[in-house]
């Protein structure tokens, strides 16, 4: 089996897609990669060489969600057309989603991330404005009228893109898994840690520093200050009471978690967590915000306060920094459910997935060539 897989380069889908391309090569699946974003780092270099890639194609054309793209989306799609011509996938693994409005030869499935619409509705509480996202919308409505199946990490994104673009391709829920390799628990030190875009406002990192001065233990805080491709929406965010971090190399990260005794992520939007999924697998207690992909993975493996609420958050903090019992039971059950999230799960339902698609694909063509030899 030979899959064609597209990543950006700048957050949660590179994590994803070397954890799914090492766990394909070991089933003697051979990935091509297409990135783009920003250029590959050196770490993202050392990524590839040990996921097993077959081939990688490296380019720094802008995503979909950043400011003016549709030229760069141009471009990156007739790329992306000579990829396939070159390297005749059996499947083509969209992470992004405007491409799949292009004529494939082989079968398409897309994966749900995110997304802006999904972002505002959770994060301002209103639709996305019009006038800069409307043409994002109508790209997002082919792309995904175009893929053969769609794929959500979770039944809450899933919803949110039927409901935001009125998904009508076969669909189905594959949660992200992640690899305990790097991920260990080392003695646990008195501090709290959290980890992600700062810039973000779905993080909601600016809450938990906003109660840090009234916790009994600091807060350690990694992750990107100044948004990377679009200003409109965010801005940077420098913690005044939280110890910043700044961008971590994915080994730094686990090291921190390693010695963290809670973790804690106040999300006002998370389609999946990878953060969340490393922290448990590194015997952290969670602190998450009560919305329904973080409800929907850690039920009862995790602490939610309500993400506008910095009185309950604090408060579910301190219980936590106060009481060891509750702490250690509540890392266990995390630690635990983290089992659900494995990669041998991912990569079997991915392997199915993508032989479905294979099997449809070869009916279909197999009908088309007998119809047009009897005409």
């Amino acid at each position: 089996m030979r899959i064609l897989m597209t990543a950006d380069t700048l957050g949660g889908v590179w994590t994803y897609a070397m954890e799914l391309i090492h766990a394909l090569h070991a089933k003697g699946v051979d990935v091509s990669l297409a990135t783009m974003g920003r250029p590959l780092s050196r770490e993202q270099r050392a990524d590839i060489r040990r996921s097993g890639c077959d081939s990688v194609f490296e380019s720094c054309f802008k995503l979909e969600w950043m400011d003016e793209p549709w030229s760069d989306i141009e471009s990156c799609g007739e790329w992306l057309m000579r990829i396939e011509r070159d390297v005749s996938p059996d499947v083509v693994h969209l992470n992004q989603y405007c491409f799949g409005s292009l004529p494939w030869r082989a079968p398409v499935l897309t994966m749900c991330h995110s997304c802006v619409l999904s972002w505002w509705l959770a994060v301002r509480g209103e639709s996305a404005p019009q006038k800069p996202w409307a043409r994002y919308r109508q790209a997002v409505c082919r792309g995904l009228g175009g893929a053969d199946v769609v794929v959500a990490p979770t039944q809450a994104m899933l919803c949110s893109m039927k409901r935001l673009y009125g998904l009508r391709a076969p669909s189905v829920v594959i949660p992200n898994g992640r690899s305990s390799w790097r991920l260990h628990a080392a003695k646990k030190q008195a501090f709290v840690f959290a980890a992600g875009r700062l810039w973000d406002e779905a993080k909601n990192i600016a809450a938990l520093d906003r109660i840090e001065p009234n916790l009994a233990w600091p807060v350690y805080v990694a992750g990107e200050a100044e948004c990377v491709g679009r200003g409109q929406e965010a801005s940077g965010f420098q913690p005044r009471n939280c110890a910043l971090l700044g961008q971590l190399s994915a080994a730094e990260v686990a090291e921190w978690m390693a010695r963290a005794t809670i973790y804690c992520l106040p999300a006002r939007y998370e389609p999946f967590g990878l953060s969340v999924l490393e922290a448990a697998l590194s015997g952290c207690a969670l602190v998450l915000g009560d919305i329904p992909s973080l409800r929907e993975n850690w039920d009862d493996a995790a602490s939610f306060v309500p993400p506008g609420d910095d009185d309950a958050l604090c408060a579910a903090l301190n219980n936590l920094i106060e009481h060891e019992s509750a702490r250690m039971s509540l890392a266990r059950r995390s630690l635990r459910r983290a089992s659900d999230f494995g990669v041998d799960r991912m990569v079997s339902a991915y392997l199915s997935a993508y032989q479905s698609l294979m099997s449809r694909h070869d009916v279909a063509s197999g009908g088309w060539e007998a119809s047009a030899c009897a005409s």
